[in-house]
């Protein structure tokens, strides 16, 4: 959807700005989706503690590129893209701690939704 301009008369240094504006907007707009959280980070992964299979979903990516997943009883995990997983607070973690996602892929404990 593009905006309709009549009668507008814009001095020369207006129209680059706007120009730049548009075009960072739209790299900007680009760069966010191709770092969609569901195409990247898993929608959930299954850990193992003790005799206990949890698992972990989803809950937010900030934008530096952590992920936080959560599971019953307040327990939570973060993993990054290139990093490994770590458990959140006193909790062990399990199975999942110590692993890259390629790991929790590999070993079949990462659940992949694919839109």
């Amino acid at each position: 959807m593009g905006c309709v301009w009549k009668n507008a008369a814009l001095p020369p240094h207006a129209l680059g700005a706007l120009a730049f504006l548009a075009l960072s907007g739209q790299l900007v707009s680009t760069a966010y989706a191709q770092v969609e959280p569901f195409n990247t980070f898993p929608f959930a992964i299954t850990c193992k503690n003790k005799d206990t299979n949890l698992v972990f979903y989803l809950s937010r990516v900030t934008e530096g590129g952590t992920a936080t997943y959560v599971a019953s009883d307040r327990i939570a995990g973060t993993i990054t893209l290139d990093g490994k997983a770590k458990a959140i607070g006193d909790v062990g973690g399990g199975s999942c701690v110590g692993k890259t996602l390629q790991e929790l892929r590999t070993s079949g404990q990462a659940l992949d939704i694919k839109p």
